[in-house]
């Protein structure tokens, strides 16, 4: 047990001395680190950024909507909704019907009733 004490002391003597002892960078390396950075920094310049140039509203609104593809999608969608608004497919309800407007010409048949008659009825 007594071995065991005296190993743990050397080891806890031995942690405290490298904790305490930093190591320093070799001069060698420190100078190579300075020499690659001074030799990257020389590539960029120090002039201004040059303005960026003003592009008109519709490209803009093209950039900002995704570009041509989606432009192009956006125009084919568009296309498509209109095809089927206007000739609507048998299995979709036509939404003139849902909306309630009935066409004044298939309410009143003209040989069923006599204008005189619906005129003289109105006034009553």
């Amino acid at each position: 047990m007594a071995d065991t004490d005296k190993a743990l002391e050397e080891l806890e003597d031995l942690f405290a001395a490298a904790r305490s002892a930093r190591p320093g960078m070799p001069a060698h390396l420190n100078t190579a680190i300075l020499a690659d950075a001074a030799r990257a920094q020389a590539g960029f310049s120090a002039t201004r950024p040059a303005r960026a140039v003003r592009q008109p509203k519709w490209r803009q609104l093209v950039e900002a909507i995704g570009g041509w593809p989606a432009m192009g999608g956006l125009a084919a969608a568009s296309a498509a909704g209109l095809w089927i608004g206007i000739a609507p497919p048998s299995f979709v309800p036509d939404p003139v019907v849902l909306a309630g407007y009935e066409e004044s010409g298939s309410v009143f048949a003209d040989d069923s009733y006599d204008m005189a008659l619906m005129l003289s009825e109105d006034l009553q």
